[in-house]
């Protein structure tokens, strides 16, 4: 693991040349974070980052193995410039500052000045005993790909292909050559080979990965961090109660049910350790409303937490709905929570700083996203750097169908851009050279909504990229990498809707008497007529959710009159229900064109919402928990297993089922039918807790 960085001479950012940084061990890969991470924040000119030659110290670069950097190396321009003093001087500083951990480059790719360059590398090491290493200066895997990469360097460079004037500094020899053929090409140099493995095996970098770094939330000095949350939890709960008999809506359940609740959800959260996750979610939510930041209702299986409900981070009354925690967090199956937090569009950014603030510039970051080379993008670019006419490029990128997951491959299946392909060579030598690049890392950017909280300086784990002049980093670890090294993701995400839902709730409380009550969003009632006329009339144009033209015409074929009936309906405008015949058969039986039946008389309270349909993952749970025995962790398990569709699981999910249901005395037939057919309905079920927050 390492870096190729430029070095900028003693503060002349004009003059830079290159090294190579490699890591000894966890601690090399910190001093290197640190490192790439400064010359982004504080080094870049032109967009380039560069390393001040001030900021390399023995102290915070002793786990590191340095390499000259050959021909764009301070010791490869010197000679290029013939002053061969300054080489050796520049040899002795680097040896000095790494000692037996500087290496002089050798490297044979036929480009200019190499031989020379390799000669006085030569002179200098047998003179200063500075050791040598062959290296290849890689840029590409095969030798084939050679054309590509200069295409690619035109697209980067803004040039063309065929134009005499454009620089051409790389060979068709920096390909990844195997260890026999670097054998050979120094075998005039053994020492050169074999300090290549030496340097391999001083390098020993071990990254944990798969364990979970949680950010420490500030608590008093008296409590700790899960005593913080039940004393929270019991607040909130207190709050959320009053509430909810004030408006009428405990639905005839008494507080004991909820204390229980929350009792237990509080046991699995401690013991799982995400107290602290918890508390920091509440707390920039909290820090949010207090600022009148408008903030969304919950998204994802979160709506299933009652603690999450008692903080303040859902206002959804998961009992009310029947929502599950183990949908959520399940002691059976150690994965991070992930609440999804909607903010208002304009202010998101106000709550993304509060959090920078309170947990530290160092340890709070965006997450990066790799922009690729796409389908239509890649051809058009190709084109152009081949020299094709505008138009003739054009109308062949309007031949890729348009779809974000769409590739070349893909696009290959249509008839039309076949037929060009087979019977056009100048079409055919753009896509060949096209589906080479495709996928290829284009640009860095910032993903939507995820941040990172680390519990220490984010360069423990990852370095960190931003842009020149800007002080908002992101991690140089995309999403999946950033999961797997163990940090912590948060989801801020921006909702326009939420902008305009408080713009009206604003103007319908400035258009009121001082007499008349301030209108609250949240006291609404959820059995309103005139709102579901409105609905039922399809008159639903920026409702979220609600709003495209297919869900207009499922709505006026569902005719919803209850909320339930507006849970269902974003579970079923997906395409596996609207294509399996679930959609017809549920809109039947709401309204009476079929008889609603279900499969077993024990099941009618779980599936009687939804009219005998298993519609949602959480009834799949509870299905498995009321005929079999299951908890509902193990029931989690069973959904995801459903899900996956692994004949071998499966067949062991199948027995346990039908063996627990016989225990409640259902006959094997039955149970046995009942098994298929949640299995048929959990590839099209849907989470219950999202469709409802």
């Amino acid at each position: 693991i390492g870096s190729e960085i430029w070095v900028a001479s003693e503060g002349a950012t004009e003059s830079r040349s290159r090294l190579v940084l490699l890591c000894k061990n966890i601690e090399g890969y910190r001093q290197l974070s640190r490192l790439v991470t400064r010359s982004y924040r504080e080094g870049q000119t032109r967009g380039v980052p560069i390393v001040d030659a001030d900021w390399i110290d023995k102290a915070g670069t002793d786990q590191l193995i340095c390499l000259s950097g050959g021909r764009e190396g301070d010791i490869g321009q010197s000679v290029a410039a013939g002053k061969i003093d300054d080489a050796k001087s520049r040899a002795g500083f680097w040896h000095e500052l790494f000692e037996d951990r500087y290496y002089l480059e050798l490297v044979r790719t036929n480009r200019t000045g190499e031989s020379e360059l390799g000669a006085a590398c030569l002179e200098i090491a047998a003179a200063m005993a500075i050791p040598v290493v062959a290296t290849n200066d890689v840029r590409f895997l095969e030798r084939e790909d050679f054309d590509a990469h200069e295409a690619r360097v035109c697209i980067n460079s803004g040039r063309m292909l065929g134009d005499p004037r454009r620089e051409r500094p790389y060979s068709q020899e920096q390909y990844l050559k195997s260890a026999d053929e670097m054998t050979e090409l120094f075998k005039d140099i053994p020492s050169a080979i074999e300090n290549s493995v030496n340097i391999a095996m001083r390098c020993n970098v071990a990254l944990e990965l798969g364990i979970y770094h949680m950010p420490a939330f500030p608590v008093a000095a008296e409590s700790s961090v899960d005593q913080t949350l039940r004393d929270e939890t019991s607040l909130g709960l207190a709050r959320r109660w009053e509430a909810l008999v004030k408006l009428d809506q405990t639905g005839g359940r008494d507080r004991a049910l909820y204390e229980e609740r929350a009792a237990r959800e509080l046991e699995v959260v401690i013991q799982m350790g995400f107290s602290g996750y918890f508390l920091i979610v509440a707390d920039f939510i909290r820090w949010a409303k207090e600022h009148d930041i408008p903030v969304g209702p919950g998204r994802g299986s979160g709506a299933g937490s009652l603690v999450a409900y008692a903080l303040g981070i859902t206002d959804l009354d998961p009992l009310a709905y029947d929502l599950i925690f183990e949908r959520f967090l399940n002691p059976e199956r150690v994965s991070m929570p992930d609440f999804d937090v909607d903010f208002c569009m304009d202010r998101r950014d106000e709550v993304i700083d509060y959090v920078v603030h309170k947990y530290g510039r160092n340890q709070v970051a965006q997450i990066i996203t790799h922009g690729t080379m796409a389908a239509k993008a890649v051809v058009r670019d190709v084109g152009r750097v081949l020299g094709f006419p505008y138009g003739f490029v054009d109308q062949l990128a309007k031949l890729i169908p348009f779809d974000p997951n769409m590739t070349l491959s893909k696009a290959m299946e249509e008839q039309a851009l076949k037929s060009r392909y087979d019977e056009d060579e100048e079409v055919r030598s753009i896509i060949d050279l096209a589906m080479s690049l495709e996928g290829i890392a284009r640009n860095a950017g910032k993903h939507a909504g995820g941040v990172v909280i680390a519990p220490r300086d984010l360069t423990e784990f990852t370095a960190l990229y931003c842009e020149q002049d800007s002080q908002s980093a992101v991690t140089q670890f995309d999403m999946g990498d950033v999961e797997s090294i163990g940090l912590v993701k948060f989801d801020f995400l921006g909702l326009r809707t939420l902008t305009i839902i408080d713009w009206a709730v604003k103007d319908i409380n400035r258009l009121k008497s001082e007499a008349e009550p301030v209108f609250d969003i949240a006291a609404l009632a959820l059995d309103d007529a005139k709102t579901f006329e409105l609905i039922q009339a399809a008159q639903t144009t920026a409702v979220f959710q609600l709003e495209s033209r297919g869900m207009k015409e499922l709505i006026k074929r569902l005719k919803p009159d209850s909320f339930d009936d507006l849970i269902a309906l974003v579970a079923l405008f997906r395409p596996g229900p609207l294509q399996s015949g679930m959609v017809d058969d549920y809109i039947d039986r709401k309204h009476g064109r079929a008889p609603v039946v279900y499969p077993h008389e024990s099941l009618e309270a779980i599936l009687k919402p939804t009219y005998g349909v298993i519609l949602y993952q959480e009834q799949v749970m509870q299905i498995a928990q009321v005929l079999a025995g299951y908890t509902l962790g193990a029931a989690d398990l069973l959904r995801r297993a459903m899900g996956k569709k692994k004949p071998e699981e499966m067949a062991k999910q199948r027995e346990t089922f039908i063996d627990g249901a016989t225990k409640n005395g259902i006959d094997t037939k039955v149970s046995a039918q009942i098994f298929d057919l949640m299995e048929k309905f959990a590839g099209y079920g849907f989470n219950k807790s999202h469709s409802a927050a």
